[in-house]
C-alpha cells in the first residue's frame, strides 16, 4: 500500500510529519444548517491516527469516550459558578495558543477554519471545553458561542449536555431568547438529556429578556420531563429577577420556593439579603438570616458581608460591626469586602475615623485595600467636609498606581461640593475634562446642585440648559435638584413650571419628586395644599417613605391636623402593600 507525507497545518500546533495511507478518504464535506439558519459546512476528519509505537489505527469518532478523567470531560456543569464542578480549568500550551486566538480573531470562518485543523482527539476536545470555561470566567461570550456553535454545526465531535448548556448561558447573556431556546430543542433532538443546569440557564435567559411567562412555562416542562424544579432553578430564577429589578418578583418565587419543600440554599438566602439591604431593609435583611439559622443553613462569608452591607447602608455601625464579629466567630477570615462593608457602615454614620481605623486594621491584618477601599475613604471624608483629607486619599490612590475612576472623581467633587467651595469644584470637574475623562449626567447634577445651594441660579439654569441640548441627558435626579432648590428658596410658581415638565421629558416623578414639592408648601405650613398635593402622589401610584411622613408632619399647625396625618399615614402602611413585604 502507497503512503504520502502529510504535513500538519494547525496554527496552533508545531508542523508535524505523520504517514497516512494514499487511498485512505480523509477528507470530505456535507450541508448542515446553523443556529442562525444558514448552511455550514460540516467536516469528517480522518478517523486514522498514529499510535505510540507507530502503527495507523482507527477510531469511530461519532463514539468518542467521555469516561471520567482527564480535564472537564465528563464533569458536568455547576449552574453560577464560572466553572465546571468546583474546578477551574488548567490550560495546556495548546489551549492556551486557541484561547489567545479566539479572543483576538474576530472573523468567524477564520476562526472555524483554524479549529478545523485540530485532530480529533480526547485531548483536543478537553483543551476546546476548557477554552469555552474559560472564556465564561472571563465572561466573554461571543467567543463561547463560536467555538460551541463549530462543535455542534461542524467539528466531529458528538456534544454533550454541557456544550449545550455552555451555548445556552452565552446565548442568555447576549439576550438572545430565541437562539437559547433553539439550541435547547436541539438538544432534544440529538437524544441529549437536559439537566436541572440545563433549565436554570434557559430561565435565566427568559428573566434577561423579561419574559416571566416564559420563564415559569420551565417549570412545567422540568415536571414534564420528570426533573421536580430544585434549589439550581429557583435560584437561577431568583438571580434573574433580581438583576432585571423585579424585587416583588423575586421575593414572591423565594416565598413559592418554601411552599414547594425546597429548601433555600445558602446562595437563596444571601441573594434576600443583598435584596433587602439595597432596598434599605436591614430589619428584613436580618430576619432572612435569622430564618436562615433556623433551618440550620450554614451562612458563609458572603452571606455574612451582605448583612455587613446591609447596616451599612443604613448607617448601622455598631450592628455591622456585631455581624463582622461573628463572621469572624464562624471562622471566616475577613476579606477587602467584608473590610470595605464595615468602613461604608462608619462612613455613613458620619464617623470617618471610624472608617480610617479599619482601613488600617486590614492593612494590619495583612489584607491589602483596593480601589474601592479609597472611595470609601475619600467618601468617608467628603461627607463629613474634611476636603483636605478627602483630597489627601485621593492622591494617595494616584501615587500606588491605581488608576481613579469616574466614581473616585465623583466622591472628591462631592467632597468640594459640602463645603460649598465652587471655585475649586469648577477648578476640578475642568482638570476632568482636561484628562480625558467623559462627564457625565451625575457630574453635572453635582455642579447644578452646587449652584442652587449657593444662590447662583444663573449659573444652575446655564447647566440645565445644556444638559438639554448636549449629549448629557437629564434624570429625575436632575429635575428633583431643580424642584428642591426653587422650593426651598420659595419660588413655587417655578417650582411648579419644573414639576410640570417631567412628564413631558418622558419621565416619572418619584418618592423624592414628590417629597420635594411637598416640602416647600409645608415649609409655609400650607396645610391643605399638602393633602392635595399627598392626595395626587397617591393617585399617580407613588407610595410615601418616612421623609413624606416627616413633611407632611411639619406642615400641620395645629394637634387635631397631626392627628389626621397621623391617621392617614397609619392606615396607608396597614392597607398598602409596599415594595418588599414584611
Amino acid at each position: 500500500m502507497m503512503v504520502l507525507e502529510c504535513i500538519s497545518t494547525s496554527p496552533f500546533m508545531e508542523p508535524r510529519i505523520g504517514l497516512l495511507p494514499f487511498n485512505q478518504k480523509t477528507y470530505f464535506r456535507w450541508g448542515a444548517k446553523s443556529s442562525s439558519g444558514g448552511a455550514v459546512e460540516k467536516h469528517n476528519h480522518s478517523s486514522l491516527f498514529i499510535d505510540k509505537r507507530g502503527k495507523i489505527r482507527s477510531f469511530n469518532h461519532k463514539k468518542l469516550s467521555r469516561k471520567k478523567g482527564g480535564s472537564l470531560r465528563g464533569r458536568g456543569w455547576k449552574y453560577g459558578s464560572g466553572f465546571v464542578d468546583g474546578v477551574f480549568p488548567v490550560l495546556s500550551p495548546i489551549a492556551e495558543k486557541i484561547l489567545n486566538f479566539v479572543q483576538k480573531e474576530v472573523n468567524p470562518n477564520i476562526i472555524w477554519t483554524a479549529l478545523d485543523t485540530l485532530p480529533t482527539t480526547h485531548t483536543t476536545w478537553d483543551d476546546i471545553v476548557n477554552v469555552a470555561v474559560q472564556l465564561r470566567l472571563n465572561k466573554l461570550w461571543d467567543p463561547i458561542i463560536l467555538i460551541c456553535e463549530w462543535v455542534l454545526y461542524r467539528s466531529s465531535f458528538h456534544p454533550d449536555v454541557m456544550c449545550y448548556n455552555l451555548l445556552i448561558d452565552a446565548y442568555g447573556h447576549k439576550s438572545q431568547h430565541k437562539k437559547a431556546e433553539s439550541t435547547y430543542l436541539e438538544l432534544l433532538e440529538a437524544r441529549c438529556v437536559p439537566t436541572e443546569d440545563t433549565y436554570a440557564l434557559l430561565l435565566r435567559a427568559y428573566c434577561n429578556s423579561r419574559l416571566l411567562e416564559k420563564a415559569e412555562a420551565i417549570f412545567a416542562e422540568m415536571r414534564k420531563n420528570g426533573l421536580p424544579p430544585s434549589t439550581v432553578v429557583y435560584d437561577a430564577y431568583i438571580d434573574g429577577l433580581i438583576k432585571g429589578g423585579n424585587t416583588q418578583k423575586a421575593v414572591d418565587i423565594f416565598q413559592r420556593m418554601k411552599r414547594d419543600c425546597c429548601q433555600p440554599s445558602t446562595n437563596t438566602y444571601t441573594m434576600l439579603i443583598n435584596l433587602y439591604g439595597k432596598a434599605n431593609k436591614s430589619y428584613m435583611a436580618l430576619k432572612v438570616f435569622n430564618e436562615m439559622k433556623s433551618q440550620k443553613c450554614k451562612p458563609n462569608i458572603c452571606t455574612y458581608t451582605a448583612l455587613v452591607n446591609a447596616f451599612a447602608r443604613e448607617g448601622l455601625c455598631e450592628k455591622a460591626e456585631e455581624v463582622f464579629e461573628q463572621m469572624q466567630e464562624a471562622g471566616h477570615e475577613p476579606d477587602v469586602y467584608a473590610y470595605n462593608a464595615l468602613m461604608e457602615a462608619y462612613s455613613r454614620a458620619g464617623y470617618p475615623h471610624g472608617a480610617a481605623e479599619i482601613f488600617s486594621l486590614m492593612q494590619h491584618m495583612g489584607c491589602e485595600p483596593d480601589r474601592a477601599s479609597y472611595n470609601i475613604m475619600v467618601d468617608a471624608y467628603g461627607r463629613a467636609g474634611l476636603h483636605d483629607d478627602a483630597e489627601a486619599v485621593f492622591e494617595e490612590l494616584k501615587r500606588l498606581g491605581m488608576t481613579p475612576t469616574m466614581k473616585s472623581h465623583m466622591l472628591l467633587l462631592s467632597a468640594y461640593s459640602k463645603t460649598g467651595n465652587v471655585q475649586k469644584c469648577e477648578e476640578f470637574v475642568t482638570q476632568m475634562h482636561e484628562s480625558g475623562l467623559q462627564l457625565d449626567t451625575f457630574v453635572l447634577n453635582s455642579m447644578l446642585n452646587l449652584y442652587g445651594r449657593v444662590g447662583h441660579f444663573r449659573k444652575m439654569e446655564e447647566v440645565l440648559i445644556a444638559m438639554e441640548k448636549g449629549p448629557y441627558e437629564a434624570d429625575i435626579s436632575t429635575y428633583n435638584i431643580l424642584i428642591n432648590i426653587y422650593g426651598r428658596a420659595g419660588f413655587l410658581d417655578k417650582m411648579e413650571e419644573v414639576f410640570s415638565s417631567v412628564s413631558s421629558k418622558k419621565l416619572k416623578p418619584d418618592v423624592v419628586t414628590w417629597t420635594s414639592r411637598l416640602g416647600a408648601y409645608s415649609k409655609k405650613k400650607q396645610y391643605v395644599r399638602c393633602l392635595e398635593i399627598f392626595e395626587e402622589m397617591i393617585d399617580a401610584g407613588c407610595y410615601p417613605d418616612g421623609g413624606t411622613a416627616k413633611v407632611l408632619l411639619s406642615a400641620c399647625s395645629s394637634e387635631d391636623e397631626t392627628d389626621q396625618v397621623t391617621t392617614v399615614i397609619r392606615s396607608m402602611h396597614r392597607d398598602t402593600r409596599t415594595v418588599l413585604p414584611t
